[in-house]
């Protein structure tokens, strides 16, 4: 059973914030309505210099700050006067005889720990920024919220306010929202704290690891509409859909979310001052990645490797949207575009798409990043280093007696580069830099084989063409073939150069049937399963 208190009054409030937005005129309303204010250090100097009365910490605790600030609350009369449930006659006994006056309200927010890891800071000023009291007491106060109403967050004190104001109390309800929003605070606190540990120690096995992150938004379901979802942002993400502007459309859903992420992900393997690039994802997967010498280039070669998935799907660039580019892609209907930066130009283009959903990042996602991946599974969570490389990072080892020709290694390397992101098992075909046909996420190499040539085969029909478009060209499988059947399939679809990690116990017999072929094969070592 909850037992709730009666209609609590807030006689007194602690206040100590290191993030001061907000609390001068909610600690004005607050002494306003008769409410006594306590404070610590700075926030007190702050509120003295507005002319708002204030008790010192140091004069409710009698014994100063010391040790550079490090103890302050740390005292029975702060953790008592939160602690002290209301209506036990013991507690009220040991508040009468240790004179411990009653905390009514806790208005803490913390020492910037994730700004100061995220300014590169020193390890010992870094040490400096863990908050140690400020923790004590949002902990304190959240588990004694049948009696203490306990405040993190700056954007909740104007309805904190209003409710004080019009009732005089403010209602459990509430305090259980506060109180949960406080432990989750807290929580990612902390593992912002224990995971820069792990970082700065390189210690990936620790025992125990927490994840979490500020609410970005509540999508309106999740993968189906009997799912419930959210958004949860990382305190400082990187460069992506987390941390991307979104210029206009509709609020973007779960499954938009994995799509762009994935197609930016992609994109951002190309260097924008190289060369220009393309990914439209459907349902996680490319249907199509082409390079050019302008982003209009790019994409057409993007969508005539599948423009019948490309509907409704999500187009990923490297680089600023032009206004071409952009009548280009609003010829058929997009979910989601996402790019560095617009020209005002195409901005009015998208305009005219009210449910297109665009977003600009500002620049390109970091592929060398080291972030962990998390991944749950029923009981528990996956935690892996990001697959943070990529062909070119390997010492390629041509394994076939024919050398690829210069156009083969190009487009060998984006194959393989598209292959990483590609569920597996993965097949590729490139030709002349762009995708012409993908197999994804089937258990036999074979059937991505085959349902890459059909779709190289549809896309040559759509475009006028006989054939397949694959005829001619490179392929790229994520993992080592196991027999050479796959190669073979790849060979009668019209692959003249492979490139394949290797590794396997039948390396030579498929090295002979390339060589048979007469075909090309390199070899990476390294290997993209993508699950």
């Amino acid at each position: 059973m909850v037992r709730t208190a009666e209609k609590p009054r807030i006689c007194r409030a602690l206040i100590s914030v290191w993030n001061k937005d907000g609390i001068e005129d909610l600690s004005r309303k607050l002494h306003g309505m008769g409410v006594e204010l306590v404070s610590t250090g700075g926030t007190s100097g702050l509120l003295v210099s507005k002319g708002i009365p204030v008790i010192d910490v140091a004069e409710l605790t009698g014994f100063p700050e010391m040790m550079d600030g490090r103890v302050k609350t740390l005292h029975p009369k702060i953790h008592g006067g939160i602690l002290a449930i209301r209506d036990n006659d013991a507690h009220k006994s040991s508040m009468r005889i240790h004179r411990i006056p009653a905390i009514d309200m806790v208005v803490v927010n913390l020492y910037p720990f994730e700004e100061t890891v995220a300014g590169g800071a020193g390890y010992d000023e870094i040490i400096e920024n863990i908050d140690i009291g400020g923790p004590a007491m949002i902990r304190s106060a959240a588990k004694n919220h049948r009696n203490v109403t306990v405040i993190v967050d700056p954007d909740d004190y104007g309805e904190v306010c209003s409710i004080l104001e019009s009732e005089g109390e403010v209602p459990f309800a509430m305090r259980q929202k506060l109180a949960a929003k406080a432990f989750a605070r807290s929580a990612a606190y902390d593992r912002a704290i224990s995971n820069w540990f792990s970082d700065v120690l390189e210690y990936p096995d620790m025992p125990w690891r927490s994840h979490g992150g500020e609410l970005g938004q509540v999508m309106r379901y999740g993968e189906n509409p009997h799912q419930w979802a959210a958004f949860y942002r990382d305190f400082k993400p990187e460069t992506g859909v987390a941390s991307a502007r979104q210029v206009q459309g509709r609020t973007l859903s779960y499954n938009n979310i994995c799509d762009t992420d994935a197609a930016f992900s992609l994109v951002s393997e190309f260097d924008a001052s190289q060369t220009c690039a393309v990914a439209i994802i459907k349902h996680g997967n490319p249907c199509g990645v082409g390079l050019g010498s302008d982003l209009e280039e790019a994409y057409e070669k993007a969508l005539k490797c599948d423009p019948v998935s490309a509907f409704g799907g999500v187009v990923a660039l490297n680089g600023e949207v032009s206004k071409s580019v952009a009548e280009k892609i609003t010829e058929i209907f997009t979910e989601v575009i996402i790019a560095p930066d617009a020209s005002p130009e195409a901005l009015a283009v998208f305009k005219e798409k009210k449910n297109l959903r665009l977003l600009l990042t500002g620049g390109l996602g970091d592929v060398k990043s080291d972030a962990l991946q998390v991944r749950s599974v029923a009981g528990g969570i996956l935690v892996q280093s990001r697959d943070n490389r990529n062909v070119d990072d390997c010492d390629l080892k041509v394994v076939s007696k024919r050398a690829p020709s210069q156009q083969e290694m190009e487009d060998l390397k984006l194959a393989a580069k598209i292959a990483k992101h590609v569920k597996s098992n993965a097949i590729v075909f490139a030709r002349n830099g762009a995708s012409v046909g993908i197999g994804a996420g089937q258990m036999s190499r074979i059937d991505s084989t085959q349902i890459a040539l059909r779709k190289s085969k549809d896309a040559a029909r759509a475009a006028g063409e006989k054939g397949a478009l694959c005829t001619g060209s490179v392929m790229a499988s994520d993992a080592f073939f196991p027999f050479a059947d796959g190669l073979i399939a790849g060979i009668k679809a019209g692959a003249t150069a492979v490139i394949q990690p290797g590794g396997s116990i039948r390396d030579d017999e498929v090295i002979a049937a390339a060589d048979k072929a007469g075909i090309a094969m390199v070899f990476t070592g390294m290997r993209h399963f993508r699950h």
